[in-house]
Order: C-alpha cells, then structure tokens, then sequence
C-alpha cells in the first residue's frame, strides 16, 4: 500500500507544514526583492534567488501532493489539469500586474539609464504585491484543513 495510506495524518502534516514554509520562504525573498535598490549588492541578489528556489521546491512538492492526495485515482487527470490551469493563471495574473504596474510608473517610454529609478520604483511596488499575495498564501496554506477523500468515496 502507498506510504498515505500507512501514515495519512503524517503525510497530511508533513505536506501542509512543508508547503507553508517554502511559501514562507518565498514570501521573504519577494519582500526583499520589494527593497531593490541600485546599490544592492550581486551577492545578495543571487543568495535570495537561490532561497527563492529551495522555497519553490520545498512548496511545489507537497503541495502537489496535498491536492491528488484529496481526490480519487478516477480523477487524477482532472486535478492535474486545474492545478496546471490555475498555476497558468496565476503567471498571467502576475504578468499582467507587473505589466500595470510599469505602465503606471514608468509610462510608455523605453527602458534606458535615465528611466532606471522609475523602473527600480516600478519592481519595487510589483515585489511588494506579489509580497502581500505570497503572505495571503501562506496564512491560507498554514490554515488549511487536513481532509482526505477515501478511495470509493464519490
């Protein structure tokens, strides 16, 4: 039998409690990305992309575990296909705010040294979003239930 099914409530705990932390982690690096500056130091940025990613990794597993741990093997297919639609989605979303966020700040102009304070404001404003969305996530991951569907079920 599968390891949920020996241990559901470990596997349950373990994946809500992993996946609150990457998005913790995630939610902490896109706070400081929201305080970018032109004097941030290259290391700096590269140490807080490289705990960006441990925190997409430590999210992106359990959560997708936590999701087809909650549905039938009859729906497999389907929860898969709402979870790659939703991540769409939500890339779109941030896109488009991003997008918004630049047009608002810098206007319709090209992006050259004279325009960098405006563009340094602009991802600063779009990181501080994403920041508040990503502590919204975590709060609502950290809180979710610990409900399983029984095989045979529905």
């Amino acid at each position: 039998p599968p390891r949920s099914t020996l241990f559901p409530y470990t596997t349950l705990f373990r994946s809500r409690i992993v996946a609150s932390a990457g998005m913790a982690l995630i939610f902490f690096c896109l706070l400081f990305f929201s305080f970018l500056s032109a004097t941030t130091p290259l290391p700096e940025i590269i140490v807080t992309l490289v705990v960006l990613g441990i925190g997409f990794a430590l999210f992106s597993s359990p959560n997708t575990n936590a999701v087809m741990s909650s549905v039938v093997p009859k729906y497999f297919g389907v929860a898969s296909a709402v979870m790659s639609t939703v991540r769409s989605v939500g890339q779109m979303l941030s896109m488009g705010i991003t997008i918004i966020v630049m047009a608002l700040v810098i206007g319709r102009v090209s992006i050259t040294p004279e325009h960098y304070s405006q563009f340094l404001t602009s991802t600063d404003i779009a990181f501080g979003i994403f920041s508040a969305l990503c502590l919204m996530g975590v709060l609502a991951s950290m809180t979710r239930g610990r409900i399983r569907v029984m095989a045979g079920s529905h």
